[in-house]
């Protein structure tokens, strides 16, 4: 670990202390509150200190369990922009990576106007040698091995201050949250894998009429050369250049490919902000920057469903049951309250015009309440919520008359699809199949355990949760058993309810 770097991260910490302990004082000699300079300050921070805590910042900033309202808004405006480099410092990169002749495979290189400049990378528009416009990305020079060592650094201080607050970590799990975000930026330390990325989201895309994702003409570990994305931002672009069906299109589209990526390809696209979206009258909008995607479990993304579902079908009670099996609850975690948390808020959200139901918005508001409640959840959860909202808010700039919803209930009939035929594929069955033998092996030795255990009086029973007619639990465990195909028709079920609820609500 760089002794440097360490310096440089606790300076910059010492002086944020500093600036708050000032902040504390005069908030106190004024009697004011929370002061607006605050979470200013952390943003800019986190901007110094380069992308890796850049990321930190942009998961806290879907997080309000964790930061402030005002500090969850000053953080969702983190960028990574940096001052344009000289192309000087990148052509020893160029040297090592693609050989000392690597001018000759480019025409030109229009090496005075980067086309865009980050504290990873910088990129630069070129001319291939059969005249076709590209983009080359070039890694800033010793910025992995700065990265790397911010990781070391911080996964350090999760082990700190996890042994220093236990119940904060039981509910939170600091370490797993830091892993979420070392995996998601793996890619952009290796263009190799940011390369399979585009190749895997280019074959999910080629069904979507309307989408694109550029084609890679060469990676290395550093360098990556790739398509030119023709036109300009979907936050840029002139909405009247498009035609009204081309926007509508691009919109539909856009929300489909990503509805599809969380809940049947289980691969997706994690930072869809509009900066990463190209659009262009005539031309397929493009998806670029794959560096960070994100992969769910199957039994995740058929919970996440079950989520939305419930949130649909104004079922306050299912979507706490299910959003209790994405997690964990922790031994003091007050499954009862969260239930009634949840028929509090759901209700508010399902009879909202369904034309303003933001899922992104709505995560992260479960996410409070569950965490408040000491039940965990998966930090993978974030993610999702922070590539819903920017999804979401991608094509609100480019229709914003499309309703969110309606493209959602047009999937689910291809998601239910996808669901039920992997359920009953013969490798699914074989699985299944393979669950229960294991579990008619392990059944005598847990049985023993569970005798030594009311021998040794150390047997506890934990009744929690809501209970229904009948006495039963409403509550379970994500791990009582393979539940995969009662899933399966639970989301058949809610899919049903989903349509029910559209159809009144046209009449």
């Amino acid at each position: 670990m760089s002794v440097e770097r360490l310096l440089t991260v606790a300076g910059v910490f010492a002086g944020l202390a500093r600036a708050e302990a000032a902040r504390v004082v005069r908030a106190r000699s004024l009697r004011s509150g929370e002061s607006p300079d605050r979470p200013r300050a952390v943003r800019e921070a986190l901007e110094r200190l380069g992308p890796f805590y850049v990321k930190v910042g942009q998961m806290l900033s879907t997080r309000p369990d964790i930061v402030s309202p005002a500090t969850m808004a000053e953080l969702a405006r983190l960028h990574d922009n940096v001052s344009v480099a000289p192309f000087s410092i990148f052509e020893p990169v160029l040297a090592e990576e693609l050989g000392e002749d690597w001018a000759r495979r480019f025409v030109r290189i229009d090496s005075d106007r980067p086309l865009g400049s980050a504290s990873l990378a910088q990129a630069y528009r070129v001319t291939l040698p059969g005249g076709q416009s590209a983009v080359i990305k070039i890694q800033r020079p010793d910025i992995r091995a700065l990265v790397l060592d911010d990781m070391r650094m911080m996964r350090r201080a999760a082990r700190l201050v996890a042994r220093a607050l236990p119940d904060l970590n039981a509910v939170i799990d600091i370490e797993a949250a830091l892993n979420v975000i070392f995996d998601a930026m793996e890619a952009e330390l290796d263009f190799t894998v940011e390369a399979a990325n585009m190749d895997r989201a280019r074959e999910l895309v080629a069904r979507f009429e309307h989408l694109a994702v550029p084609e890679v003409i060469l990676a290395t570990r550093r360098v990556m050369v790739q398509s030119l994305a023709p036109g300009a931002s979907i936050r840029e672009v002139d909405r009247d250049s498009l035609t009204e069906k081309e926007r509508v299109g691009i919109g539909r589209d856009l929300l489909a490919f990503m509805y599809r990526g969380y809940f049947a390809d289980r691969f997706f696209h994690a930072d869809p902000h509009p900066g990463n979206i190209f659009v262009a009258p005539g031309e397929k909008a493009h998806l670029i920057d794959w560096g960070m995607v994100g992969r769910v479990d199957r039994r995740m993304s058929m919970t996440m469903m079950t989520v939305l579902l419930s949130l649909a079908h104004n079922d306050g009670p299912g979507l706490a049951r299910a959003w209790v099996e994405l997690g964990k609850a922790t031994p003091w975690a007050d499954i009862a309250g969260f239930a009634g948390d949840m028929a509090t808020l759901v209700p508010k959200i399902a009879t909202a015009s369904l034309e303003d139901l933001d899922f992104g918005v709505t995560l992260t508001s479960v996410l409070k309440y569950s965490t408040r409640r000491g039940i965990q959840t998966s930090p993978v959860i974030s993610l999702l919520g922070k590539s819903f909202a920017n999804i979401e808010g991608s094509v609100r700039y480019l229709a914003p008359e499309l309703a969110l919803t309606e493209v959602f209930e047009e999937e689910l009939r291809a998601i239910l699809i996808h669901l039920v035929r992997e359920s009953i594929s013969e490798i699914q069955a074989a699985r299944t199949a393979m669950d229960l033998m294991i579990g008619n092996m392990l059944a005598p030795e847990q049985l023993r355990g569970l005798v030594r255990d009311v021998a040794n009086r150390d047997f506890t029973v934990r009744i929690g949760g809501l209970r229904e007619k009948g006495g039963r639990s409403s509550l379970g465990s994500a791990r009582t058993g393979n539940r995969l195909p009662a899933a399966v028709l639970a989301v058949g079920a809610g899919a049903l309810a989903w349509r029910a609820r559209r159809r009144r609500a046209a009449v």
